[in-house]
């Protein structure tokens, strides 16, 4: 579940900071990572090496920030078993003999209860 995740976040990274989105395969719900600042967002290298320096410091942070994103991106969406999308909590169902989404829900004409049937995520 991780690895689909992760393949399917977007980088909205900037140079001053690192931010990953991931969309809702039913709704389309935008969901956005928290923002994480680059250290050296403020600073100019001042010589070739230092910019070679800043380079490497931002590609180990930004792969940091995008295992922390993934992983928070782990408590907002679910994988459907059945077409195998990933939808947002408000979209999966737990249902009686299986989970899925509510798209597959209405086709195979199961029912369930939402896994967040509030907005409190989403807002």
């Amino acid at each position: 579940m991780r690895r689909i995740i992760k393949a399917s976040m977007e980088d909205r990274s900037s140079m001053e900071r690192f931010q990953f989105s991931l969309r809702c395969a039913v709704c389309g719900f935008l969901w956005e990572s928290q923002p994480v600042r680059f250290s050296k967002a403020e600073m100019q290298p001042e010589s070739e090496g230092k910019r070679v320096i800043f380079q490497a410091l931002y590609r180990r942070e930004q792969e940091d920030a995008f295992e922390r994103a993934a992983t928070e991106a782990l408590e907002y969406f679910s994988l459907c078993p059945i077409c195998k999308r990933l939808v947002c909590d408000r979209c999966f169902l737990l249902g009686e003999d299986i989970d899925l989404c509510t798209d597959c829900a209405a086709f195979l004409q199961e029912s369930g209860e939402p896994v967040e049937s509030s907005f409190t995520k989403h807002g």
